[in-house]
């Protein structure tokens, strides 16, 4: 048996996200179906973490297991020649059983972007969130810091739709880093996070949540505020998918062979 890892890019407009659902399109589907056609085996793809519909990646890592006797570089240019050109193979490498993308990885960074300007150029308009109205930006920058450290993050999470899931679900997550920052040509509220994994809308309901604070409708002592009474309905609004990106996964470094 051979243990091979992708690098993976895409752009997740055209998809219902990265986990596999039947009669739809998904980024996991589609490189799914390509590697059964080149290996004939009942291929399973595991990943660092599964975006929802309309997120991008820049840096998604996936692991699989196969007999094949093709090598890493193999599989990435037959992936690339025969997948969708939104999907795209950044680095394939074979590895040791020990490795799988989803308990492997140690970190994720993911970015969302706000253009600020008044028209969105339409090269960027698939992976911007538009808002040229006026924002407290400093106001949005401090109340950014206060997502770093361990939290319960039941108030900026979306419900998995199951009663009993939510019951269950650790909602204990530990962010490494969150900054916002404008873009180096100054059109973009850029927001960066890191941590070691995240929950359902996690990302997208705390970028509402700086949105409100940037309105007024919220202030920076609310945050901590809104930590302690563990309800969604009182954060901001979970805003669309397409500024967010998956931009890096850490990995621990043991799955080299």
């Amino acid at each position: 048996m051979r243990y091979i890892k992708l690098t993976i890019s895409y752009d997740g407009t055209d998809f219902h996200g990265w986990q596999a659902q039947k009669n739809r399109p998904t980024v996991q589907g589609e490189i799914i179906r390509v590697l059964r056609r080149l290996t004939q085996e009942n291929i399973t793809l595991h990943a660092a973490g599964r975006t929802d519909a309309g997120v991008h990646a820049l840096g998604q890592v996936a692991s699989f297991r196969t007999q094949s006797t093709l090598s890493a570089q193999d599989f990435q240019r037959a992936l690339n020649a025969i997948l969708p050109p939104t999907i795209r193979i950044l680095q394939a490498e074979e590895t040791g059983p020990q490795f799988n993308a989803r308990w492997s990885a140690y970190g994720k960074t993911y970015r969302y972007r706000i253009y600020r300007g008044k028209v969105v150029p339409p090269h960027v308009h698939r992976y911007v969130l538009h808002y040229p109205w006026p924002l407290d930006e400093q106001a949005m920058r401090e109340a950014a810091t206060h997502f770093v450290g361990v939290h319960d993050f039941s108030s900026f999470a979306a419900s998995t739709g199951s009663e009993e899931e939510d019951r269950d679900r650790a909602m204990e997550r530990e962010v490494y880093s969150a900054e916002l920052l404008r873009s180096a040509d100054n059109e973009e509220l850029v927001f960066t996070i890191r941590g070691r994994s995240f929950l359902r809308y996690m990302v997208r309901k705390i970028v509402g949540t700086l949105l409100d604070v940037g309105r007024g409708r919220l202030s920076v002592a609310d945050i901590d505020r809104l930590f302690a009474l563990k309800d969604r309905s009182k954060s901001g609004p979970t805003v669309p998918s397409q500024g967010l990106t998956m931009v890096e996964v850490n990995l621990e470094e043991s799955f080299r062979i």
